[in-house]
Formats: structure tokens, C-alpha cells, sequence
């Protein structure tokens, strides 16, 4: 009697090998599909600061790492008036799970009471404790670093948080001797426009000295659009459905992306021809 074949049950992978596909491709950890997971998401956040970043603040990746951001804020109203802050925003592999937090570091020199003074570190994790990936992302962050410089007191926080805050020098003074702290603010102030030319090596936001170019550019665009005093702590202009924004003063004129790229093209023409 013939008995039948017996089939060889298939191998169950042996535990710490690397599984393949039918093609010969590695399939991808679970890790590795978390990782990627989380990349993306960031790609994400960033994108949505196109319309969503506070004005005054600008951020770009840096040229190697995806995690790693240079970025520059320009204050306009207030104590900090006319200061220009370059930092960095930095987001760990981890970034994007509960409680890990971006870190930002200024690389100007800030006497704010938000900011350490001898690294020059946000106090990210004095503002959010509990850092939620469904409630927080980077345009909170950049938000959150805009608002240090317009704050007026500190009746809303407790003693308890005071405490917590990196530069208790510069908050006392804040509370004690407004004058004393308002000299302290101008003169970093001061020291920031300074040394808004001085680039770190791999920064990817850089300052060069006006030229003739730039100033015949910026009174043309005046000229065509009006001028803007500034955002002071919020967005001082309003976005129609076709992507184009207008200043709340209805005696500006709608700026476009064309009307913008025709001046410059007029700049340029003119530079050719040494008409300036």
C-alpha cells in the first residue's frame, strides 16, 4: 500500500533574521515602519507652516538632516523692537511621541526670561509639560517662540511655574526694575543686528549687505503695494481664496505672486542696463 507524500510543513523564520519579500527586498521592521511613520509627520508639520507660521518667523531644513531646522525671527513691536533672533529647532528621532519635545536654541544672544543664558535653550518643556503629538506640532512651537518676546507680566502663572523659568534673572529684573531690564533688552537687541551677518557654517537662512538692488526693489514693491508697519504679536494681513494676501488697510493694493515677479524682473532689467 502506497502511502501518500508527506508535505515538509514551511520553516517558521528563525528569530533576529531579517525576513524577505518574494522579490529578494528586506521587509521593514515594525521600528523601521514607526520611524518612517514619524518622518513623515514631520514633513507634514513643516509643510503646514506655509500657512500657519506666525509672521516675522522663517524656518528651513537644514542641508543633511530632515530633524534639524536654522530659522530666524524678526520682532517688530515692543521691548525687542528691531531685534533680529536666528535659532535652531532640532526634533529627535522621537519626535512625534508623547512627551518628547523639539528643542530650540538661539544662536543670537537673547535676555528674555524664557531663555537660558548660557545655552540659549526655550523653555519648551517649562510651557508644555505633557508635550501631546495629537495637540502639539511645529507651528505651536514657533508660535509659542514669537509670543516670549511680547509678554507684558506674569500674573497668570503661579509661583510654582515662576520658578521653572531658565533666566530668573531677567524675570526678576522684568518685575522689579523695568528700566534696568528694558537697557538689558536693548542691548541684545543691539548685539543681534550687529551680528546678523556672521553665518555659522551648514546655516541655511543667510544675511549679505543690501546692495543698490535691494533698495530700488523695496521701494518699488511700496510703491505698488504700500507699506506695512509690521505684525507687532499677531498677523496683520488676511488671505483671499486665491492664495493672494492684503493688508487690513484698504488703501493697499492686493499682492500677488505675479505682481511681485514683475517687479523683481523690472529690478533686474534695470541692473543689466547700470540704469542705477
Amino acid at each position: 500500500m502506497n502511502r501518500p507524500p508527506i508535505t515538509p510543513s514551511p520553516k517558521r523564520p528563525t528569530p533576529g533574521k531579517i525576513r524577505h519579500t518574494s522579490t529578494g527586498q528586506p521587509t521593514p521592521s515594525t521600528v523601521e515602519r514607526d520611524q518612517a511613520m514619524k518622518d513623515y509627520k514631520l514633513t507634514v508639520e513643516y509643510k503646514n507652516l506655509k500657512t500657519s507660521c506666525p509672521g516675522g518667523v522663517y524656518l528651513l531644513p537644514s542641508h543633511d538632516d530632515n530633524r534639524f531646522f536654522h530659522g530666524v525671527i524678526f520682532i517688530r513691536r515692543g521691548a525687542f523692537c528691531n531685534g533680529i533672533f536666528k535659532f535652531t529647532l532640532r526634533c529627535p528621532t522621537t519626535y512625534n511621541d508623547y512627551g518628547t519635545h523639539p528643542q530650540v536654541t538661539f544662536s543670537s544672544y537673547v535676555y528674555n526670561p524664557h531663555v537660558h543664558p548660557e545655552t540659549g535653550e526655550l523653555d519648551i518643556p517649562v510651557a508644555f509639560p505633557e508635550w501631546n503629538p495629537n495637540k502639539h506640532f511645529l507651528p505651536t512651537v514657533v508660535t509659542y517662540l514669537k509670543r516670549i518676546f511680547y509678554v507684558k507680566d506674569y500674573k497668570d502663572m503661579s509661583d510654582e511655574e515662576q520658578a521653572k523659568i531658565p533666566n530668573q534673572e531677567a524675570l526678576h529684573l522684568f518685575q522689579t526694575d523695568p528700566e534696568s531690564y528694558r537697557r538689558r533688552v536693548q542691548g541684545c537687541v543691539e548685539e543681534s543686528q550687529r551680528s546678523v551677518y556672521l553665518t555659522e557654517p551648514g546655516c541655511t537662512i543667510n544675511f549679505t549687505k543690501e546692495e543698490r538692488s535691494h533698495e530700488l526693489l523695496r521701494n518699488m514693491l511700496k510703491e505698488r503695494f504700500g507699506e506695512s508697519d509690521g505684525d507687532g504679536g499677531g498677523d496683520n494681513n488676511t488671505s483671499n481664496n486665491d492664495g493672494e494676501s492684503k493688508a487690513e488697510d484698504s488703501s493697499s493694493a492686493v499682492v500677488s505672486r505675479e505682481a511681485v515677479l514683475d517687479i523683481i524682473q523690472q529690478v533686474a532689467e534695470q541692473s543689466l542696463e547700470g540704469s542705477f
